[in-house]
């Protein structure tokens, strides 16, 4: 039952994967996009949509990451071209994305995903790495979602970490000013990232439609997008530490299921808050504990512009 639970706390866990990720690489950029919520459900609705009208799981997924790169797009213009308050766009990106998802899934209200797409995104066993004991049925007998998030978060860490592209971006969260003055352009910097930020939540949304339910139903997304917010400050902007508070909540968010199964007596409702009850605590916590790695980027939700260096 434990080997179980752990496997299933992966693949619950795996939307928070991409949408954690994606903000931290928008937020690397000196850029607060609290659209999360929006941009997944835009990739949610978008994926399945496309799924169930052409049946090929490769132009639901392409349609997901596009979705989501369309809403960090409206996001960057707002906050990089005409240097809005990122707050605000960000939340009001949230609501259009409830409203974009709302109307386009209005029609697609019950339906299910196709039998192929069901097959396509079924879990296989990774060769050799399934056979390591426990760790090889809880994490390599999963789905190809669960394995491209295990290779975002890797890609990712590799990139900020050991590439000069990634110094570059780090130098420009930090203080763009002088990345400026050092010839980085900035404004590019910002948009890729803003928009591959945005595109990895729209993957997220897409396997919550796609392979989790797998059906569409109003609001999928059901809050997991602000649990995302969270956890950047959980894993202390490190893709690598996203991995483990995903999970982490991944296994919150299905311990209810398991409760019940017990019979243990406690109410359905305590359990369905318990994710966001620990995401309050873990703000908390995080922010008396005073350390250098959980500081963000000094350029954090600051616009920039080149004539007030």
């Amino acid at each position: 039952m434990t080997v179980s639970f752990l496997a299933a706390a992966v693949v619950a866990g795996t939307p928070l994967l991409f949408a954690t990720l994606g903000e931290i690489i928008t937020e690397k950029a000196g850029n607060l996009n609290l659209g999360v919520e929006g941009m997944m459900l835009m990739g949610a609705v978008s994926g399945f949509y496309v799924g169930v009208t052409t049946n090929q799981p490769l132009l639901a997924l392409a349609a997901a990451f596009l979705a989501g790169a369309g809403g960090a797009l409206i996001f960057a213009v707002l906050t990089i071209s005409l240097r809005a308050n990122q707050v605000v766009s960000g939340l009001a990106l949230t609501i259009f994305g409830t409203g974009f998802s709302g109307f386009i899934g209005q029609k697609l209200i019950g339906q299910v995903v196709p039998n192929n797409l069901k097959a396509f995104f079924k879990p296989f066993p990774f060769p050799l790495l399934n056979r390591i004991p426990i760790l090889g049925e809880v994490l390599f007998s999963q789905d190809m979602f669960v394995y491209l998030g295990y290779a975002a978060a890797i890609v990712i860490g590799v990139y900020l970490y050991k590439t000069r592209l990634g110094m570059n971006l780090r130098a420009v969260g930090e203080n763009p000013a002088a990345a400026d003055a050092a010839g980085i352009n900035i404004t590019l910097n910002k948009y890729l990232h803003v928009l591959l930020g945005g595109a990895l939540c729209g993957l997220g949304g897409a396997y919550l439609s796609l392979v989790y339910v797998p059906a569409w139903q109003e609001n999928v997304i059901a809050g997991r997008g602000w649990i995302a917010v969270a956890l950047v400050i959980f894993a202390a902007w490190n893709p690598y530490k996203a991995v483990i508070g995903a999970f982490l909540f991944g296994g919150l968010d299905i311990i209810g299921f398991r409760i019940q199964g017990t019979g243990f007596p406690v109410s359905l409702y305590f359990v369905d808050m318990l994710p966001y009850l620990a995401t309050i605590v873990i703000l908390v916590i995080t922010s008396m504990k005073k350390s250098r790695e959980n500081v963000p980027p000094k350029g954090l939700g600051v616009s920039y512009f080149r004539e007030e260096r």
